[in-house]
């Protein structure tokens, strides 16, 4: 695949329109050493041309699509977090796929999600799932108008009505247009959602993390720890030291969930966790291990197709 998104296959059509100056490895890094991916553009569909994009439907790629939400995620990481994790999944995970010989084209994340959670917080945004829905029907149309076969669609926040409305979106796409779009959930999350997994628009993975004393959700350790891998830049590393573990239960998880000012009132720093635990390492293996498990889910969707 080359720096803009197209895949192996279709270079040959994009060197004919004058790209073959382009076929660089995805995701080398940038000019001057920085680590690209701070733009939300970064190696997506828009930074492709047309002939770019027209080449890869034709060759079968599949599209990758995560769904974040701005929102608080402590006084040491960004509001974007939710944003930045998923992409750079989805960057590796293209990566392996095409090592194995597969395609994909990644859509620029869709950042405006379901918040009910962090509502209460400056800098958290809200929208209506019916918007959500909406929108995410009219951009599954608009790919499988334009050759795109298969869709992907992960998730990088832990809201349950943000996830439920991820799998509304999807079912309305494939009755609106017949694509083949599925969530791509870790299994725990669609458990918790209580969908279907033999259906055919529920794609499980299953990534094996270390049992943890007591529970981290938001913006402690795995987040905190991703950051600092991605973008270090964008951590408040001098606030880590003197942020104190939550260590809360499920009974506190449970009241957290409830949103809004209970949310607030549980954590009123806005974390849920351990990030003063963080671990640049740790935080570039546990997305390794993800990005792995998600391409073998595509993987096995695709030859079963």
């Amino acid at each position: 695949m080359n720096r803009r998104g197209v895949i192996t296959s279709g270079v040959a059509a994009a060197a004919a329109l004058g790209g073959a100056a382009r076929a660089q490895t995805l995701g080398a890094p940038a000019a001057g050493g920085a680590k690209a991916g701070s733009s939300p553009f970064a190696e997506t569909l828009a930074e492709m041309t047309w002939q770019e994009a027209d080449a890869a439907a034709k060759a079968g790629a599949s599209v990758l699509w995560t769904f974040g939400v701005i929102e608080q995620h402590g006084p040491h990481l960004p509001l974007g977090t939710d944003v930045y994790i998923p992409s750079a999944a989805l960057r590796r995970t293209r990566a392996l796929l095409a090592e194995r010989g597969h395609g994909a084209v990644i859509l620029p994340a869709f950042y405006w999600g379901v918040n009910q959670v962090s509502g209460a917080f400056p800098g958290s945004v809200e929208v209506q799932p019916a918007t959500m829905v909406a929108l995410m029907t009219d951009v599954l149309s608009s790919l499988k108008k334009q050759g795109f076969a298969r869709v992907f669609c992960t998730s990088g926040h832990g809201d349950a009505l943000h996830n439920k409305t991820i799998f509304d979106g999807v079912m309305a796409g494939r009755q609106a247009s017949g694509v083949d779009a599925a969530i791509l959930f870790n299994t725990p999350l669609v458990k918790r959602l209580g969908l279907d997994q033999a259906n055919p628009a529920v794609l499980g993975f299953d990534v094996q993390e270390a049992p943890a004393k007591f529970i981290d959700v938001h913006a402690g350790d795995p987040e905190t720890s991703a950051m600092l891998h991605e973008h270090p830049e964008l951590v408040r590393k001098d606030l880590l030291p003197g942020l104190r573990s939550t260590d809360y239960g499920p009974a506190d998880l449970a009241e957290w969930r409830k949103g809004q000012d209970a949310a607030r009132a549980k954590t009123p720093l806005g974390y849920f966790g351990d990030p003063a635990s963080a671990d640049a390492a740790r935080g570039a293996a546990r997305l390794e291990a993800q990005a792995k498990a998600m391409a073998d889910v595509i993987l096995a969707r695709v030859a079963a197709k």
